[in-house]
């Protein structure tokens, strides 16, 4: 099937069920679901994979193991990239990310000497520079509120070496063009835009080689 952009029923499934977050509407409702919501991402991911790999959507359930909030069910569609990428739909419209969301122990440790380093740390600069100029957005996540152990205060790329992750970021509010092929279209030049950060976190960053628990 060619993915032709989700129909106005997949934003009013997520606005039906933040009003009815339970087991009893999912079940009721999950025909809608499939139909609306997850064969268009399913759809999607498959005219992506040939420029940014195959794609994985996660799990409507949520963990509720460690969280105060015991509502069963994510109230969005996500689905991770193997190239690196992700995108969202939810009641609030369409969503995309890419780049390094948490990085483990090692991993902050390699973007920390990258970042003080003067050639690649000048490079990540002007890199966030070309993808900002294209659209998207750089956020650094869980950012300390002052500079790490080891780093100065005034390095001339504190704000950088503060962050525990990096992503690019940007969102759609619900339009008629969702329903659309230029849904994808909107989707695909995200990827391209955000691909340098991705490109030098990949670089200098890498995966981490600790165990997994």
């Amino acid at each position: 099937m060619t993915f032709s952009g989700w129909p106005a029923e997949a934003l009013e499934f997520y606005e039906h069920l933040e009003a009815d977050n339970s087991k009893t509407f999912w079940q009721a409702h999950k025909d809608r679901y499939d139909e609306a919501v997850r064969a268009p991402m399913e759809e999607l991911l498959a005219e992506l994979e040939p420029e940014f790999g195959p794609g994985k959507i996660f799990r409507p359930n949520r963990d509720v193991r460690f969280s105060a909030d015991k509502s069963p069910y994510k109230t969005h569609i996500g689905a991770h990239l193997e190239a690196g990428g992700y995108v969202q739909l939810s009641a609030d419209g369409l969503a995309c990310g890419n780049g390094m969301y948490r990085l483990a122990a090692d991993q902050l440790e390699r973007y920390r000497a990258a970042v003080a380093e003067d050639v690649s740390g000048a490079e990540l600069e002007r890199v966030i520079a070309r993808v900002e100029k294209d659209g998207p957005r750089v956020f650094g996540r869980d950012s300390l509120k002052s500079a790490p152990r080891g780093y100065p205060r005034d390095h001339p790329r504190i704000e950088l070496l503060r962050h525990k992750g990096l992503v690019a970021w940007q969102e759609w509010p619900p339009a008629q063009w969702l329903g659309t092929r230029t849904a994808q279209a909107r989707i695909a030049a995200f990827l391209r835009a955000s691909q340098p950060l991705r490109d030098w976190l990949d670089g200098h960053v890498g995966p981490s080689e600790l165990p997994t628990r």
